[in-house]
């Protein structure tokens, strides 16, 4: 190739880093190094009511694990920075200027309220949910008024009323969407901040990622990209978008199914190589068809036309079994490497001594007392969930009511977890006593074990949101099972118990 090959990751600091991260992350690497090229993180935090610095050095932390280190980003530097969206908002909005002067972009007027009540018109009358256009014909002279009043309003793109747009994957061949199926999408939200669609378009042609592989979810919003591509005169990246991850029962890859987070996988005992081996043979299968590979190896036989387009399924039972593989095929000095660089090192075991130290009569008291602090899953009869007062819905609520709040909270400590449970105690009116029975069975395996709170801490939240989503599913044995529809109800509970 005559042009250097530049490929990005693109992850929000919204949450736990998640394994689709890696996976996508695995295939950009791949093709810049087969082809001498580089590999570019990029943080997009223009979400500000949901990004945090923790999410964000979680995704650094998750990347360097797993051993796909980036030439430029955040920490490594670059002639392309800022690496972060939220440090680049003043191009944003020039490049926004550029678009409403040419008649592109055009300011939108329409309030939250409007725009709900425009769409529970359209999804009553069952037909195409979007904006309708109403501030796309606004006389030019009122739109001045009222920004010059300080009317909030937003930026959207003006998207052509018929044809469609035609673009080429390098998977996929030529994909053909309608314009009628593309949406007026804001690029500037009211705050100022850009919306993705805007910043990933502006950030791509500007850092000259060459190469946009990307999730298949990504293809629908594809036409807005190429548009803005259109509108600034600029020549758009080559599109390959990657087959989605998807459950043994071929639904979309979801926590409650499958456990999500990178981090997980490194608490739960998996090595880095078997992660990465077993995420490549979600989409693609070395020359030789071997099973085991290295990174390197991986990245010398790279091609990126080999991809295959099935559904991947994400088999944990797969995975296991190259981790075992993996780990069978190390020293047992390198085993002992291994564990200590896992969990098994001086920091951990203080972190448990602590705890179990009021509670210690000899030595040997100390390795079952602390030994789910090291497990994945502690082993438990599903009946010890129930309390005699409360059945298995009325714990598989409270299991997930926690598990929600959990999954926003931050920072993750003793104090911020103990929060937790003291505002759900409140909401439920229950005494802490009479709360807390199913979590210690739940996250340590016994109905009396080491402070709770503490070894929340100590487990991290990426294990203790498992290690509850593992005691849900083991309500089933016991005639409960979390359906759609309950789930429903209890996301509409949860909601209004928040207010």
């Amino acid at each position: 190739m005559s042009t250097t090959v530049r490929t990005r990751v693109a992850p929000s600091p919204t949450g736990s880093p998640h394994i689709g991260t890696l996976y996508v992350a695995l295939f950009n690497y791949a093709f810049a190094r087969r082809h001498g090229g580089r590999f570019v993180l990029r943080i997009e935090d223009t979400d500000r009511t949901r990004s945090t610095p923790e999410s964000e050095s979680a995704i650094f932390e998750a990347l360097r694990w797993a051993g796909l280190r980036w030439d430029e980003g955040p920490e490594a530097g670059g002639e392309h920075g800022p690496y972060r969206q939220s440090e680049r908002t003043e191009l944003y909005r020039r490049h926004v200027e550029r678009l409403v002067a040419s008649g592109a972009a055009y300011p939108c007027f329409c309030t939250a309220e409007r725009l709900a009540e425009l769409r529970a018109e359209q999804m009553a009358a069952k037909g195409r949910v979007g904006y309708d256009g109403l501030c796309a014909a606004l006389d030019p002279a009122g739109v001045r008024r009222r920004m010059e009043a300080g009317e909030p309003h937003t930026i959207r793109m003006r998207v052509p009323e018929g044809g469609e747009c035609v673009f080429a994957d390098r998977l996929r061949g030529e994909i053909r969407i309608p314009w009628e199926q593309v949406d007026h999408q804001v690029l500037l939200k009211s705050d100022g901040f850009p919306t993705y669609h805007l910043a990933n378009v502006v950030d791509d042609h500007a850092m000259g990622i060459t190469h946009v592989i990307r999730g298949e979810e990504w293809i629908a919003s594809t036409p807005k990209h190429v548009l803005l591509y259109r509108y600034f005169g600029w020549t758009p990246p080559e599109f390959a978008h990657l087959p989605l991850l998807r459950n043994p029962d071929q639904s979309k890859l979801s926590k409650r199914k499958n456990p999500t987070s990178a981090l997980y996988y490194r608490k739960a005992g998996y090595l880095p190589e078997a992660l990465l081996n077993f995420l490549g043979l979600m989409a693609y299968s070395l020359p030789d068809e071997r099973e085991l590979f290295s990174l390197e190896e991986f990245c010398e036989a790279f091609d990126l036309d080999r991809i295959r387009l099935g559904g991947p399924v994400f088999d944990v039972r797969k995975l296991r079994h190259l981790n075992g593989c993996c780990l069978r095929a190390l020293s047992v000095d390198g085993l002992v490497d291994r564990l200590e660089g896992w969990a098994l090192h001086r920091d951990a075991w203080r972190q448990a001594a602590a705890m179990a130290q009021p509670r210690l009569e000899t030595l040997a008291d100390f390795v079952p007392m602390s030994a789910f602090l090291f497990a994945d899953r502690p082993p438990y009869p599903s009946s010890a969930l129930l309390a005699a007062d409360r059945d298995a819905a009325a714990t598989a609520r409270l299991l997930k009511f926690a598990q929600w709040d959990l999954e926003q909270t931050t920072p993750w400590t003793v104090d911020t977890v103990r929060a937790v449970f003291e505002r759900l105690c409140e909401c439920e009116g229950l005494k802490l006593k009479k709360l807390l029975p199913p979590f210690f069975v739940a996250l340590t395996g016994e109905p009396v074990s080491l402070p709770l709170f503490d070894s929340m801490a100590a487990l991290g939240r990426d294990m203790t949101l498992r290690r509850l989503q593992y005691a849900i599913e083991a309500l089933g044995q016991e005639g409960y099972t979390l359906s759609g529809k309950k789930l429903k109800k209890l996301e509409k509970d949860y909601a209004d118990r928040r207010g």
